[in-house]
């Protein structure tokens, strides 16, 4: 059976050294945010996720949800009543605004938080993690009455939340969307319409599920331009935010899918259900992007989290599996066989993995406190730069952290040989669950075409100017420090070769838009490898800080500095292969007339 350790120590590290969370403390909730209130939350997280949602996965995958005849769902044993620890232990309003319930903390705990759940049980965490999307939907769009009702039930977690955006002709392309919103004339909307795919669309978790539904109100225009956003309860609250009647909208299914059993994946009908507008007529997409770009950062955290917990359990493994002996020799002679992780080719993979987690971890974090900057800073300039560095960050962590994380896990299989392909060792759980990441709020793809057609230009190349100015301004500070050589070396030929490709772009991609489609997914990847090692070198310097200071814990800094080499020298090289195929253009990937395939 598979175990979950989190990873206390490296996130403490993260915070305090690396990031430096009390450089923030003029921002509100950061004052509160002390290291030891700090370090509590996170071992009290721990322990939850460790000892009541961990044990839940397994069961989770193999009973799943069920819906009833009556269009009731029931999610899997044992998820209720952890549920109901998870919201009493105030997890959900962690960051949430105190005015409606929260703890006001810093948005950067709760991703944090966020990994631990995730990686302890992905399915489970998906009840929550939506739920923080519709509060923070409510909490920037919605009007005074409506967060006055919603807000204090979903930071409770009284109610939950969900996002219903896909139909059955439509994911990607919502202009394509026909559920309808015709007025009541009384200020709601009847609300008709199929949505598929909805994570948690029904369940038994909570008294109440607050849907946010795109539709076209009667009269908007077709296409993308047309759409708003309605919240549309599944239950109807009175005014007083006791329950009424029940809703016209229900769940007709629960899809049959490849993982994430434990989370009930819902197609919903609404039949004339009631709803309101929330944010402007057709502003729809404006309001729903909040909760988008909240939900794609936590997939992002998903991907790493997978790649986390797969890696911790195939490090046990291969400290414990014999077979064979070493290539140098016998390490254990009194033994039949050395543990295979003597071996060059699984140490590959287990170092690929740890070199991912590591920087992963801290770049979703440095993220993170973008975030917090943006909506709680002080000075217009410095929320708009942080805005900015966040909308240009959020493609790259979705797409990169969840397209390794599923190779990771899928390596993570890999060694455990045979027995990773045995459902009751839990490796292929972490590659089933691991795989929706890379398609759900936004398939990859479009994370790539996101980032290279819509964040660059942005604001005239505002955005991405910004961070090469950052990655190179820490270049120039470090150049002539023989310790930090082996990570600014590479940091900075990685930033020359991502700064050639962007101006590869500028210089081929406007008269042909195909090759920035073509370089699109390469130019993601290019960027998520320059951003893990901009986190390695702060993450080296951090450490060496430490040992200079005489820490008491020098292997767990040592250990830091060989893996960020190994990430120099062995996984920062695949730039230039991704520079390779972004400047060959799409001439031959274009040239096949459909039917030649």
């Amino acid at each position: 059976m598979p175990s979950y350790q989190a990873p206390v120590e490296d996130v403490l590290f993260l915070l305090n050294d690396v990031i430096g969370l009390e450089r923030y403390g003029n921002i509100p909730g950061f004052a509160e945010a002390t290291p030891d209130l700090v370090r509590a939350i996170l071992e009290e997280g721990a322990r939850l996720c460790q000892e009541v949602l961990q044990p839940l996965n397994r069961i989770g995958d193999i009973e799943g949800c069920v819906r009833h005849d009556d269009g009731r769902v029931t999610t899997p044993p044992g998820f209720r009543e952890a549920f109901r620890q998870f919201a009493e232990g105030g997890w959900i309003g962690l960051s949430a605004d105190p005015e409606y319930g929260g703890q006001g903390l810093p948005h950067t705990l709760s991703a944090a938080m966020n990994e631990f759940v995730s990686s302890a049980n992905m399915a489970f965490g998906m009840y929550p993690g939506l739920t923080q999307g519709a509060i923070a939907a409510l909490s920037l769009h919605g009007t005074a009455e409506q967060k006055a009702l919603y807000l204090p039930k979903l930071i409770a977690g009284e109610w939950l939340g969900t996002m219903n955006l896909t139909e059955p002709h439509c994911g990607t392309d919502l202009g394509l969307i026909k559920t309808r919103a015709v007025p009541n004339g009384d200020g709601t909307y009847a609300i008709t319409g199929t949505k598929i795919f909805i994570s948690a669309g029904e369940h038994d978790l909570s008294d109440n599920i607050v849907h946010l539904v795109l539709a076209r109100a009667e009269g908007s225009p077709e296409g993308i331009k047309g759409i708003s956003l309605f919240v549309v309860p599944k239950v109807l609250p009175n005014a007083d935010g006791s329950l009424g009647a029940r809703n016209a909208v229900s769940c007709g299914s629960i899809e049959h899918k490849m993982g994430i059993h434990g989370n009930a994946t819902c197609v919903m009908n609404y039949e004339g259900a009631t709803g309101w507008l929330v944010g402007e007529i057709d502003k729809g997409m404006r309001a729903m992007f909040t909760m988008m770009n909240e939900a794609r950062l936590g997939v992002g955290i998903q991907g790493l989290a997978q790649s986390e917990v797969a890696y911790q359990n195939a490090v046990s493994y291969a400290r414990e599996r014999l077979q064979g002996r070493a290539l140098t020799g016998p390490k254990q002679p009194d033994r039949p066989a050395d543990p295979i992780i003597v071996h060059p080719d699984v140490r590959r993979m287990l170092m690929n993995m740890k070199a991912f987690n590591e920087a992963a971890r801290a770049l979703v974090l440095w993220t993170a406190i973008r975030g917090d900057v943006s909506h709680r800073g002080s000075d217009a300039g410095e929320r708009q730069a942080a805005a900015d560095l966040m909308g240009l960050l959020t493609p790259v962590i979705k797409g990169v952290l969840t397209d390794i994380g599923f190779r990771n896990a899928v390596e993570a299989q890999q060694v455990y040989g045979g027995h990773g392909y045995i459902a009751e060792w839990g490796m292929e759980q972490f590659v089933r669950d691991a795989r929706i990441a890379m398609i759900y709020e936004g398939a990859n793809g479009i994370q790539a075409l996101d980032l290279v057609g819509r964040k660059l230009p942005a604001n005239g190349g505002r955005a991405v100017m910004a961070w090469f100015a950052e990655v190179g301004d820490f270049v120039k500070a470090n150049r002539d420090d023989a310790a930090m050589a082996p990570y600014v070396g590479p940091l900075k030929a990685g930033l020359d070769t991502l700064q050639k490709a962007t101006m590869w772009f500028m210089q081929n991609a406007m008269a042909r838009p195909d090759n920035a489609g073509a370089g699109s997914t390469d130019y993601m990847h290019l960027f998520g490898l320059v951003a893990l090692g901009y986190m390695w070198a702060q993450i080296a310097k951090a450490a060496q800080a430490r040992l200079a200071d005489g820490a008491d814990n020098r292997a767990f800094y040592e250990a830091k500095l060989v893996t960020g080499r190994y990430f120099m020298e062995r996984i920062m090289p695949e730039a230039d292969a991704h520079y390779a195929r972004i400047s060959s253009g799409a001439d031959t990937l274009m040239a096949l007339p459909a039917e030649a395939f």
